[in-house]
């Protein structure tokens, strides 16, 4: 208890007018600071210890998820101003149904607050132009809860500068899953038929109906009697009064083996299958690799969580700070030292591309 009248105090301090406007006049320069390196372009977050927060200081568990809330608004400022472009949050997986119901409810219920919270005309989304996704099995919700959803992410699609993607609820595993399913799917289906008119089947048609009908004329030339020519005629008009659009019995034949061809489905080929096509079907499709990943209150996995986007240049921090506690000046230290990494890496890519054209420059000397 004594520590929570002193965070108490603590807030109350940093939240008085004097020392609010110098703090937010040294962060607006040290964010300009950043501005001047490298800035990820995708940040991904597991906001871990909301509970373990509200045990340490006394409140209620569903206090503490609100205190996440508050500090969840904070790193988004921090991150959209200093360049950011999408930033991806874990806030609801689907193994959290498993918690108890009176939590699960308390969950829904602030989502639906706090989303419509985000979502305000001129609130914080809004002032930085960025729009709201929700990932996740949906169909896991409720009516209300997914009603809510779906208002926040129609009252910021106008805004197209950056992102916040709300994993809820998610897991890397059933994401994973749904785009082998999709593709699955999509390979499942013939491709669209591309029947042209210059095909070999179609010339191989027209000259063999050209010869047949100069057979016929040299039949009615050649005729050793009138009578037979007669009978030709009567044959050859009859027929044609008959069937006046039926082309002659071999043709028949041909159209026939060619209507068969056309008619064979061809389907994509599983060959040709690779990462890029399962990455096309994730839920993150067509946006920015992921930089950075940081999950708090000093667990070190990542919990079912963005398993597909972490790549080899991902970085990855386990920051002991439990969520609530999170703010600009536990992110600063982490953001200086993925610009200082990246810088490093760029400085080797440099170096090797330049390795083989000294090579060359040696062999032409």
């Amino acid at each position: 208890m004594p520590s929570m009248h002193l965070s108490q105090l603590r807030r109350w301090f940093l939240q008085s007018p004097p020392v609010d406007w110098a703090i937010l006049n040294l962060r607006d320069l040290l964010i300009g600071a950043l501005r001047q390196g490298p800035i990820p372009q995708h940040v991904a977050f597991v906001m871990d210890g909301n509970r373990r927060f509200a045990r340490t200081h006394g409140i209620e568990t569903v206090e503490g998820h609100n205190l996440g809330f508050e500090a969840l608004a904070r790193v988004l400022e921090v991150c959209y101003k200093s360049g950011v472009k999408v930033v991806t949050v874990y806030a609801f997986s689907i193994e959290n149904f498993k918690r108890s119901k009176y939590e699960v409810d308390a969950l829904m219920e602030m989502a639906k607050v706090k989303l419509s919270q985000l979502a305000q005309h001129g609130d914080l989304l809004d002032r930085y132009g960025a729009s709201v996704r929700v990932l996740g099995q949906r169909e896991l919700l409720k009516p209300d809860v997914i009603d809510a959803m779906d208002r926040a992410v129609g009252m910021t699609e106008h805004n197209k500068q950056a992102i916040l993607n709300v994993c809820f609820p998610y897991t890397s595993h059933d994401e994973i899953t749904t785009a082998i399913r999709d593709t699955v799917v999509d390979y499942s289906k013939p491709l669209p038929s591309q029947h042209r008119s210059f095909s070999e089947s179609h010339i191989t048609h027209t000259i063999r109906a050209r010869h047949l009908s100069a057979a016929t004329l040299k039949v009615r030339s050649h005729s050793p009697s009138s009578g037979a020519t007669s009978d030709t005629e009567d044959s050859i008009s009859s027929s044609t009064t008959l069937h006046p659009d039926s082309p002659p019995e071999d043709t028949i034949l041909v159209e026939d083996d060619d209507m068969k061809i056309q008619d064979q489905n061809t389907y994509p080929d599983p060959e040709t299958i690779t990462a890029k096509t399962l990455n096309d079907h994730m839920f993150t499709a067509n946006l920015p690799p992921l930089d950075l990943l940081i999950r708090t209150s000093g667990v070190e996995r990542l919990s079912d969580f963005m398993l597909w986007q972490c790549h080899e240049n991902t970085d990855i921090f386990f920051l002991k700070c439990l969520w609530p506690d999170f703010d600009l000046w536990t992110f600063l230290p982490v953001l200086v030292e993925w610009q200082w990494k990246r810088r490093k890496l760029e400085e080797r890519q440099r170096g090797t591309q330049s390795e083989p054209e000294q090579g060359l420059k040696l062999k032409s000397g």
